[in-house]
């Protein structure tokens, strides 16, 4: 399994619903890696010197700047990369509908960000290729993401107060109770929530409940315990969950890398309390 090396920023940044971490991996070759679905959007600069690319289920490939939308269909990273940095800049996905400008058509898929950024995405490509300290990484991605965000877009207070309640409830929020508390008609629940994050409300439901399963796999509890604990009807209905998202068993799935630094780098994601299911922003180096 790779050892990598975190380094978070300190202090936190001062940007609401915006986490940062630093990675670094100078051990480990890096060929075929399967991407564990969260609820996130991530967005990858890769700067190394040897091509890494991100492909999905669907055959879409992207590579340098990748923007993996919530959930992608089994995607996996492939390359080989034998040394390598990677800062990645996490927000909840209420703030990503402002900042990357997108979230319906992101929905199961990878992207280019370019086509979202245009020339910017190169040009932060660039200066964070030039950067000298983790310091000044974290400091260029916090003021990209700062200028970027569009107050016109802002998530409806009804698509944010669902969010917030299935992340408060791991995903086992009812969605006609939370057309019963927004006081909205389930097709226009169903419609915003999906235009302004990307997925619908039972999706993303059903994909928080597998964030936080998978997460007690990897710290070594039983399926039977996790199932039963995370509201899984039964067993088997956690194995197909899990098949259905990452394409694999739950053992294998346990054993994921991107999981083993999950709760180094961003605790909450196993349930610790915080907004767990954020997006990303990841840029990778080689040094």
């Amino acid at each position: 399994m790779p050892r990598w090396e975190i380094t978070l920023p300190s202090p936190p940044g001062g940007l609401p619903g915006v986490t940062m971490a630093g990675f670094s991996d100078r051990a480990n070759e890096l060929t075929d890696l399967a991407l564990v679905p969260h609820p996130a959007v991530t967005v990858l600069f890769d700067l190394g010197d040897e091509p890494f690319v991100i492909e999905d289920g669907r055959g879409a490939r992207q590579r340098e700047r990748v923007v993996a939308g919530l959930a992608p269909d089994r995607a996996r990273g492939r390359g080989l990369v034998r040394s390598w940095e990677c800062l990645q800049v996490r927000l909840s996905p209420l703030v990503a509908h402002a900042v990357l400008g997108a979230s319906a058509e992101l929905g199961g898929t990878v992207a280019a960000l370019d086509d979202l950024w245009g020339r910017e995405a190169l040009l932060i490509q660039e200066r964070l290729r030039e950067a000298s300290s983790w310091r000044e990484r974290f400091a260029i991605a916090e003021t990209a993401l700062a200028r970027r965000a569009d107050p016109r877009r802002t998530v409806d207070p009804e698509v944010a107060f669902s969010w917030r309640r299935m992340v408060a409830g791991r995903g086992r929020v009812r969605v006609g109770r939370l057309v019963a508390e927004t006081g909205w008609s389930r097709k226009r629940l169903w419609s915003r929530f999906r235009d302004q994050i990307g997925l619908t409300p039972k999706r993303v439901a059903q994909l928080i409940r597998f964030d936080h399963a998978v997460h007690r796999l990897a710290a070594g509890q039983r399926a039977a315990f996790v199932a039963a604990e995370s509201g899984y009807a039964d067993q088997s209905h956690l194995n197909r969950d899990v098949m259905a998202f990452a394409g694999t068993t739950p053992t294998a799935v346990a054993r994921s890398p991107f999981l083993a630094v999950d709760d180094v780098a961003w605790p909450y994601m196993a349930g610790k309390g915080l907004d767990g299911t954020t997006s990303g922003l990841v840029a990778c180096r080689r040094p």
